[in-house]
Formats: structure tokens, C-alpha cells, sequence
């Protein structure tokens, strides 16, 4: 497994009027090349919870292992933790601070000790695998639109050839055009690297289409870990604490419920598709 969390908390202003506990014994594996989706309603953990996969912040008590060596043990690199464990922030502006594109992207190769014509070398193999046309290299990040400064803040990460690439809400207000050209984008990466993706999402949707597990956090815990399917079969569950399924799961439903012999496990429109026509050339009404 390339990371594991053992009972692990975190506590907000431990011992004052503003204690507030983040985590609460958060036990869990995510396993090499796996896609994983983070969902849960705000204030649920996740973010916080990804902020502790490389170290960012460091657990109030429990234990947190990549690839077997405890993050927390005296003298574990954790410099080296984050150029293998990449974070991408929801808001992209809180990586991008270069002249220009291109410079900003060199910015992690260079501090992992590679010379300028090999950060640049890497830095645009990086932007080719985050599509960021070579138009935009001499650009300020801040004259980008929303998607190209995610596609850059994206690269800057890559550049540096993290094994754990994990992504806060990636998609956040951008068209829906834009949302699948990043998020496709992710997942051929994913195919075609191996890199274990977390994906931390509020669309059900996009959860449903592209990730193998879900981890659902709930008030700090972990509520569920499992496949979309069953995750989504929890639906009613899910909608006490906040959250939703995705659109298709109701139609399902609904369609069961009307007499159609339908998978009402069905979490995507392409599996909604098969299982109404399916249905349909059995004679349902």
C-alpha cells in the first residue's frame, strides 16, 4: 500500500474554547495506482485529511505510513515526502507565483536539485501532460483563464514526478466543458503513468465516472470506503449527512419503482443506459 493512516486525530486549538476535532481516528490504505474519490460536506475532514497525506499538517496523535515508513518517525525526509506526494490546492493562485508559466513550473525541479535545461526539460513534459498549450509558457500565470491556471498549477506538480498525485476540488467553478477537459485529462494520467490519484470532489457525478473507491467523511470520520456502486447504494444514508447520490442512481430508482427490471446500482449515464435497454428488450412497459 503507498499510504496507510492508523487511528489517526487532529485537534483545532487543542485545550481552548475553539477546540474543534478535525479527525477522529481515521484509519484507512490507499493502495498503489488507485483512483480514489474524497467526498463529504463541508467542514467533513477532507480537507484536512489530505493536508496530512504529505505532511502538510501532522496528525495530533495516530500514524500515517508511505510505503511503509512512518512519516512521522525522527529524521523521515519530509521534503522528499512532498515531491513524491503532490497537492494540488483548490484555488490555483495559492501555487502560481512566477514571472511566467514556464518558471513557475521549473520551481519544483529546480528544488530537487536539477539543473535549468533539465527543470525545463521536465517542466514541459509536465504542461504537454496537463494540455497547456506552449502559447501560454511565456504568460503570466495570472493572465490565465480558471481552467489553464488549474492545467499550470497542475504541471507544477507533475513536474516533480510524484507517485500520489491528490487534487482539492480541481473542477471548482469552471464551465462544464472545462471540468471534463481537466478531469479527463486526470484520468490519462492516470492510465497512462500509474499514479495513484485522490480526487476530492462535490460532484457525485464526476466521482461516479471516473474513480474506482470513495472515501466518505463524515464529522471527521471515516463513514464509508468502498466502490461507487456500494457507496451509492447508501444513498438515503448519505443524503442524512448532507450529501447526494448521483442523478442517474434516483432515475433508477424511480424507474424501478415504477415496475422497469433496471440496475438500480447503476451510478453513470453509460451504465443507466445498458441496464434501460436492457430492460426494455425483456417486454418491461
Amino acid at each position: 500500500m503507498s499510504i496507510k493512516l492508523e487511528q489517526v486525530n487532529y485537534v483545532y486549538s487543542p485545550d481552548t474554547a475553539y477546540e474543534i476535532h478535525a479527525l477522529k481516528n481515521v484509519s484507512l490504505e490507499i493502495g498503489d495506482g488507485q483512483f480514489i474519490g474524497l467526498i463529504g460536506h463541508t467542514g467533513s475532514g477532507k480537507s484536512t485529511l489530505v493536508q496530512h497525506l504529505n505532511g502538510l499538517m501532522k496528525a495530533t496523535s495516530g500514524h500515517i505510513y508511505f510505503h511503509g515508513e512512518d512519516i512521522y518517525a525522527p529524521g523521515y525526509d519530509m521534503r522528499k515526502l512532498r515531491s513524491r506526494v503532490g497537492l494540488v490546492f483548490q484555488y490555483p493562485e495559492h501555487q502560481l507565483f512566477e514571472v511566467d508559466v514556464l518558471s513557475d513550473v521549473c520551481f519544483g525541479p529546480k528544488n530537487q536539485g536539477l539543473s535549468k535545461e533539465e527543470a525545463q526539460e521536465r517542466a514541459k513534459a509536465a504542461l504537454r501532460m496537463a494540455g497547456l498549450s506552449e502559447k501560454f509558457y511565456r504568460q503570466s500565470p495570472f493572465e490565465l483563464s480558471g481552467g489553464q491556471k488549474r492545467r499550470a498549477a497542475i504541471a507544477g506538480v507533475l513536474a516533480m514526478e510524484p507517485e500520489v498525485l491528490i487534487l482539492d476540488e480541481p473542477t471548482a467553478g469552471l464551465d462544464p466543458r472545462g471540468r471534463d477537459e481537466i478531469l479527463d485529462q486526470i484520468q490519462k494520467l492516470h492510465r497512462e503513468k500509474g499514479i495513484t490519484i485522490v480526487l476530492v470532489s462535490h460532484s457525485m457525478e464526476d466521482v461516479a465516472k471516473y474513480v474506482e473507491r470513495i472515501i466518505v467523511m463524515n464529522q471527521g470520520e471515516v463513514m464509508y470506503h468502498d466502490t461507487p456502486r456500494e457507496v451509492f447504494r447508501h444513498y438515503r444514508e448519505l443524503e442524512a449527512v448532507g450529501l447526494a447520490a448521483p442523478e442517474v442512481t434516483y432515475l433508477m430508482h424511480a424507474l424501478k419503482e415504477k415496475g422497469f427490471r433496471v440496475d438500480a446500482d447503476a451510478t453513470t449515464v453509460e451504465e443507466a443506459r445498458d441496464t434501460i435497454l436492457a430492460a426494455l428488450g425483456k417486454g418491461n412497459p
